[in-house]
Order: structure tokens, then sequence, then C-alpha cells
């Protein structure tokens, strides 16, 4: 069953279709932080020449822990990799004002190294979707950037995604749902799955991205004719140079290519051309120019108003001060004074004006 019980928001693939694109997209399938993958995030940066780094943080955005969970990911970037990364913050669309959602894709935009990881990915569809994140981090890859999305992250770039949690914690039936589908932009028709070689369960298969080969099958079953799975084993990644169109195995571990019941594994160090997956070539552009700055223009109309109740505070504030000094209370008439002189007003005794300036 393929559910799309939040609205899809991404490009057709017919418009990857014209322009040269040379980024870099990596998927990681788990221990993004770990020393294995530090060598991963440095062979990915020298792709680049000067760094515009940021971290996502919506795919743990529903948990308590965030700023925590954000730390850790700058901390990490910054001791091992000498990187400063900047944090893009939008833990939900809907509790975003429609500004801040635009600066968030901005944001992304500018970048050149975009980073998303652990958290669900479920939860982070349902705010990406409607964003359509899709064609910021496809402008991104356009630029000559590198993406770089691990665990939970990874699930939501295939065109169909598995709600890991929802299925290995809570039950539900067996569906996929939705993906943001920027495997399209590599020329790949297919589900990304990391921590494909996962064996936590010890007694029980806790493989193929916590869903189990038996009940993997059965999802496979569900899925259109040609759309292929790809697996990323744990510490392991798959790096797509789309310049060179080749997928290169990093790691501890192995990649997997899934299709039509036929299952081909890439060794640590592999090279494989795209075309070999079945990938159609795809040339990218930025898709969208950048929103202009906003500028707060106000008119000479607005300027008159401001400084007319500017004038009548003045006047009001000067009326009080006098009250309270006639009045003996000094105190008062000081605090008013001091307050009055820190916002730029020039303040005499017996009068109060407007800082000229």
């Amino acid at each position: 069953m393929i559910s799309t019980y939040w609205p899809r928001a991404k490009l057709p693939h017919a418009h990857y279709a014209h322009i040269v694109s040379s980024g870099v997209l990596a998927l990681l399938g788990s221990g993004e932080t770990g020393p294995g993958m530090t060598k991963v995030h440095r062979g990915l940066l020298t792709h680049l020449d000067e760094v515009r780094a940021v971290n996502l943080n919506t795919p743990f955005g529903f948990q308590e822990n965030v700023p925590q969970m954000t730390e850790k990911l700058l901390t990490y970037f910054s001791t091992s990799l000498h990187l400063d990364m900047a944090a893009l913050d939008l833990r939900s669309y809907e509790s975003a004002t429609p500004e801040q959602r635009q600066n968030f894709k901005d944001a992304v935009r500018r970048a050149n190294y975009v980073f998303a990881g652990p958290g669900s990915p479920s939860y982070a569809l349902r705010q990406w979707v409607p964003l359509n994140l899709t064609e910021d981090l496809t402008s991104v890859l356009a630029q000559g950037g590198v993406v770089c999305f691990s665990s939970a992250a990874a699930v939501t770039l295939g065109h169909y995604a598995p709600p890991v949690y929802e299925i290995y914690k809570s039950g539900t039936g067996l569906e996929w749902l939705a993906g943001l589908d920027l495997m399209a932009a590599v020329g790949l028709d297919c589900v990304v799955l990391p921590h494909y070689n996962n064996a936590e369960g010890r007694d029980y298969d806790t493989s193929r991205c916590y869903i189990g080969e038996r009940r993997l099958r059965l999802l496979e079953e569900d899925l259109p004719p040609g759309v292929g799975v790809l697996g990323v084993d744990e510490h392991t990644a798959a790096i797509i140079d789309l310049a060179a169109s080749t997928m290169t195995v990093r790691g501890k571990g192995e990649a997997h290519w899934r299709l039509a019941g036929r299952v081909t594994d890439f060794p640590n160090t592999s090279v494989v051309p795209l075309a070999d997956l079945g990938a159609q070539a795809r040339t990218l552009e930025p898709v969208a120019e950048l929103a202009p700055p906003s500028s707060n223009v106000v008119d000479e109309g607005e300027i008159n108003q401001l400084r007319d109740a500017q004038d009548r505070l003045v006047e009001s504030l000067n009326a009080i001060r006098a009250t309270a000094r006639a009045a003996g209370l000094y105190a008062i008439a000081d605090e008013i004074r001091d307050a009055l002189s820190a916002s730029g007003i020039l303040v005499r005794d017996g009068a109060i004006s407007a800082n000229p300036q």
C-alpha cells in the first residue's frame, strides 16, 4: 500500500533535463558523528572551496532534547572537522510563519553543505513535503554543493519512504509514504534504506532499517515497476557524484541495490557507474531565485506620523516630570530623565526635547 496522507510537493522528473550539474549526494547508513564517518565528511568537504554548512534539525524536531541534539552535532563538526556549521531551525511546518518557512528555504539554498541526520522519517516528511524542500536541495546540488543526509533523514530522499517507527514500534500496517524523491535528481527511481544491516534485535530481524527482510519483501511487492531499493549499511556511506555519474561506497559495510527480486551488493571502495543501476542521465539547475532581502520601506506620511507620535509622547512625559518635580518626587523625575536619555531624548531641568540626531 502506498499512502499519500499528506500532499506531495515535488518537482516532476521532466524538470531535471537541461543544465549541467556537479554536486554530491551522500547517503550515510548511520554513525554520522562517529570516527569512521569523519573521513567521509572530510572527503566531501574537499569538493568545496568556501564552505557554507548548515544543519537541519527537523527530523528530531518533535523531541524534547532538540537543543542538546543540535549542540551535539554542531560540536562534532566543530571539533572533528573544524567546521562552523549554522543550525537551521524548522521543527514544525504548521507552527512556522510564512516568513520563517521562506527564510529556512533561502538559508538551505545559500548553503553548499547541507546536513541532516537522526530522528523520524515520517515526521520529517510531514514538515518538508509541504515546504517543498526538494527544490531547495536540488538547487544546492545544481550549484555544485553537497547534500549529506544520514539515518532518518536519508530515508526521506527516496521516491517512497517507509514509516519506520510506526511499523517497528507502533504496529502500523505495511505501507509506503511519498518521499522527497531527491533521488530523481541523480537519475534513480528508488527507496533509500539506511541501517540496512542493523542487528540490534539479536534474536529477531531489525535489518533493512528495522523493518526486517520479510517485511521489506512484502513492501517491495507494492512498489511500482522499476522502483528499486538502495540499502546502505551502518557506518557506511554511498556517495553519489553527479559530475562523474558514479556511486562510491565508503566505510565499514556495503551498499545494496534491490530491483525486481535481485539484490546486488557493493563492498567498501566500490565505484559503481550510476548507469549500472539503471540511472537515466540527469542535469540540474537552481530551481528558483532566492527571495530578495526584505526591506522595510516607510513613506513620508508614515514618517510624519511617527514624528507626531514622538512629539506627543515627549510633551506627556514633560508634564509628568514637571509634576513630579513640583511635588518633590525627585527620584521619579530622575528615573524619567534617565529612561528618556537612554532612548536618545535630551533632557534638561524643566524641559524635554527630542534629540535632533
